[in-house]
């Protein structure tokens, strides 16, 4: 059993450990108010010495400071009850002040919160590409180290709740803006339930097949004066989300693909079906990424591309000429997450090399230092979907220059209880390790783009 005041006395400790950042200022106020009461002993003992204090008043002030006790047990019990109250009163003045502005999260307690604020706000400057489950999977993961996470999410969808409203409102994609939103935001879980809301019927109804999160982020870019990027900022905010999600570009663009029999298939949701794809490309061409996606690449310190679908969630985005040049003047960590999984049509059959090859014919070589991969092949595997685990056969030495290949890095990042998916927390894990081993590398290295050398790749 634990008695209230333990409780209380391990509470205030918890106050002080490095991180809360409030040790700093609490010395600051203690120092304050020791000066404070030195003035006020200066000030009394100077009044005993120019005025002959008798009376009733000598007998108030000989009690008040206990001058009945040694000059040693004065001390002890006077510093004792300073102590004492200090804390106190410094421990319910936080909570007075900061409670009303941190939210509920279960029974945790507000030094634990505040703790986690400060620690995931000096994190490394993430930025992630991608789209689709893969994208949001790892940000639920990523966002229990840092949130300083930018998500450049691809807007090429054209099927579902997204392709009727970018149809009808001639706005991008926000299905996936949508889930990586819900994915990072501090918003309380039945928040998030609301916003992955699925009204009931079809297309033949006004709302049939519309998510309340979709319909919020065309209405908020309306609010803004059709103004997408500005639309997508102001549900970051309005939704607590730890980091920001931002669109790939502010146009709505069309995804095409050329399969390698010589035909050709336009929109992601007869791409994601098909089968033998060559080449994909964007219409408009030359379309401008936003602004906040090539800030957030150029600010970032890791640069994670992936997981999710190849051809229809990854490469839109590495498509947009502002996109890739932002990211090779990178100094940041480049990390390609490989899916632990094939897809049934897009990727039917590939493994590692295939998906290297992919990324590679679409935008050249040198953009990627370091690849990580699942190698786990025992978990559990869901019935009725035609798909495999992806091989780990690394591509030939031919495919990038020899001074810029990237290394290989084999982990345990699949759900063991499903082998399609990665796990949140062990893939953010994994990418944690790599960043934290790679930075380690360049501050041991010259300064510049040198660093990076040729690192043989670790074999399956």
């Amino acid at each position: 059993m634990r008695f209230p005041r333990l409780r209380v006395a391990w509470g205030m400790r918890r106050w002080l450990r490095p991180g809360v950042g409030v040790k700093r200022w609490l010395l600051l106020v203690f120092v304050g108010e020791a000066g404070l009461a030195l003035a006020g002993a200066l000030w009394l003992r100077q009044v005993y010495r120019d005025f002959e204090v008798t009376g009733p008043f000598q007998s108030v002030v000989s009690a008040l400071t206990l001058q009945f006790l040694p000059y040693g047990i004065r001390a002890v019990i006077v510093g004792t009850t300073g102590v004492a109250l200090f804390g106190l009163g410094a421990w319910k003045i936080v909570r007075v002040l900061v409670t009303p502005f941190v939210p509920v999260e279960g029974d945790q307690p507000l030094v634990d919160v505040i703790y986690q604020k400060r620690f995931l706000a000096r994190g490394p400057r993430v930025a992630v590409l991608g789209g689709g489950t893969g994208l949001s999977t790892l940000l639920r993961g990523l966002k229990m180290h840092t949130s300083n996470i930018t998500a450049v999410v691809t807007v090429a969808d054209d099927g579902g709740s997204s392709g009727r409203l970018r149809e009808s409102l001639g706005i991008p994609a926000v299905g996936d803006i949508r889930n990586c939103i819900v994915a990072l935001a501090d918003a309380e879980p039945l928040m998030g339930e609301l916003l992955q809301y699925r009204f009931p019927g079809d297309d033949a109804d006004a709302l049939g097949g519309h998510t309340i999160g979709n319909l919020l982020l065309a209405a908020m870019s309306s609010v803004q004066g059709d103004d997408f990027e500005e639309g997508v900022r102001q549900m970051n905010r309005v939704l607590a989300v730890r980091g920001q999600v931002v669109p790939a570009t502010a146009t709505a663009v069309t995804l095409h693909a050329a399969l390698v029999d010589g035909s050709e298939v336009v929109g992601q949701s007869s791409i994601a079906k098909s089968t033998g794809i060559d080449k994909v490309w964007l219409t408009p061409e030359g379309v401008a990424a936003s602004e906040d996606a090539r800030l957030a690449i150029a600010e970032a310190e890791l640069i994670v591309i992936g997981p999710g679908s190849l051809y229809t969630s990854i490469l839109p985005s590495l498509l947009l000429p502002e996109i890739d040049d932002a990211i090779r003047a990178s100094n940041a960590v480049r990390v390609f997450v490989c899916n632990v999984a094939t897809q049934p049509g897009e990727t039917a059959g590939y493994d590692l090399a295939d998906h290297l090859s992919a990324i590679e014919r679409h935008t050249g070589p040198q953009l990627l230092d370091v690849v990580l991969a699942n190698n786990q092949f025992g978990a559990r595997r869901p019935g009725g979907y035609s798909a495999e685990p992806v091989r780990l056969r690394w591509p030939p030495a031919s495919m990038w220059p020899v001074a810029n290949t990237p290394s290989l890095v084999l982990d345990d990042v699949v759900n063991p209880e499903n082998s399609h998916h990665h796990d949140p927390a062990r893939l953010a894990a994994a990418i944690m390790s790599i960043y934290e081993r790679e930075t380690y590398g360049r501050r041991r290295s010259r300064p510049g783009r040198s660093w990076r050398r040729a690192r043989p790749a670790k074999t399956a």
